[in-house]
């Protein structure tokens, strides 16, 4: 139960195809008791896709969370400051969304939130889903593990014989990830 009264950030980034993996560890870390604050990039506030709509997906999440979606660069801002979250997860998290955090990029309401959490030394988790992790994106991982306060739930090829690049994270594993980056720890092993 030690994930009981946490204020946790969970932002989804647009790997739709990941959101049936992704939900039922929202809906595990509710129903522990953990206070969620959801965040959402634009594709997942936009998008509607053969995996679902996007109002589908947003009400969901409402649901889970019993919360507004954080959907704004504007409304992501005070996340650092003033929200006060122990601990935020980006689940699934994008190649884009990688990229643009080992650059330094906050233009989504995902990378403002992420950065406005940082920069108050907090605890950052990322759980990959990208086609080229293993390729273009292989850079921005390798930089993003070297960096403080930045955890990875472990992740393995997804489908090494069609798309050789693609990792994707364990999502199983989110919370026993959350648990160790509380302690300062990256869960081990991580590639699986």
């Amino acid at each position: 139960m030690i994930l009981k009264g946490m204020k946790i950030g969970w932002a989804l980034t647009g790997s739709s195809c990941n959101f049936e993996y992704v939900f039922p560890e929202i809906e595990k870390l509710a129903n522990k008791g953990a206070d969620l604050y959801p965040i959402i990039s634009y594709s997942v506030n936009s998008f509607d896709t053969r995996f679902g709509t996007a109002e589908e997906w947003k009400n969901k999440l409402r649901n889970i969370t019993g919360k507004e979606l954080i959907a704004t660069i504007v409304d992501a801002e005070p996340v650092g400051p003033k929200l006060g979250l122990d601990i935020l997860i980006v689940a699934p998290c994008t190649g884009n969304t990688l990229s643009k955090l080992a650059n330094g990029i906050t233009d989504t309401p995902v990378t403002m939130a992420c950065k406005a959490h940082l920069r108050n030394q907090k605890l950052l988790v990322l759980a990959i889903a990208t086609n080229d992790g293993l390729g273009a994106n292989g850079k921005n991982i390798g930089l993003l593990l070297n960096m403080k306060n930045i955890y990875f739930v472990p992740f393995r090829q997804d489908n090494p014989k069609e798309k050789p690049n693609s990792l994707v994270a364990k999502f199983e594993k989110i919370e026993p990830t959350l648990i160790e980056a509380l302690s300062n720890k990256q869960i081990q092993p991580v590639l699986e």
